[in-house]
């Protein structure tokens, strides 16, 4: 006496063939051995460069008032900083947003605003108020100077501590 095994068959309906696709597929993918997210991926600093436009912007005040005429080409690197920021830089603004929610940079711009204003009001009050053009191209170097270095800071701080909690939250 012989057995017969029935053979496996086509399905007959778009039902059931759907069903054992997503079935098949189902399988396949808790094979595969899991994918890391994107946010897995580690953090890039910002480049130092980038920091020189804000730099230029945070000197830009003195610039005017030294050279009037620069104003269109300030305008132009603006726009320049905005464009790199949302194109070029664009992979790095969940460091920008880890960034702002952070302490350290809300200080280090508040510090910048209030170093410029406090200076002008201080040199005016003693009677030093920075009127020549060479007077302010020294400002907007030291302004500039400044606004680099402390977001240069700023940043790599950030970091330090995105890498902290990061290992903690692993």
């Amino acid at each position: 006496m012989t057995t017969t095994l029935p053979l496996p068959q086509a399905p007959h309906h778009t039902d059931q063939a759907k069903t054992t696709a997503v079935a098949d597929a189902t399988v396949v993918a808790e094979a595969a051995p899991p994918v890391k997210p994107a946010d897995d991926k580690p953090i890039k600093p910002l480049p130092v460069w980038f920091f020189a436009f804000e730099g230029l912007m945070s000197s830009a005040y003195d610039l005017l008032r030294a050279y009037p005429q620069a104003m269109y080409p300030l305008i132009a690197m603006a726009v320049v900083n905005i464009v790199i920021s949302l194109t070029v830089l664009r992979s790095r603004v969940r460091l920008a947003k880890r960034l702002w929610r952070g302490k350290g940079t809300r200080k280090v711009a508040i510090a910048l605003v209030l170093l410029r204003l406090g200076a002008h009001v201080v040199l005016g009050a003693v009677g030093l108020a920075v009127a020549g053009t060479f007077g302010h191209l020294l400002f907007a170097v030291l302004m500039s100077a400044t606004t680099v270095t402390l977001l240069w800071y700023a940043q790599r701080t950030a970091l330090r501590a995105i890498e902290r909690d990061d290992a903690a939250a692993a």
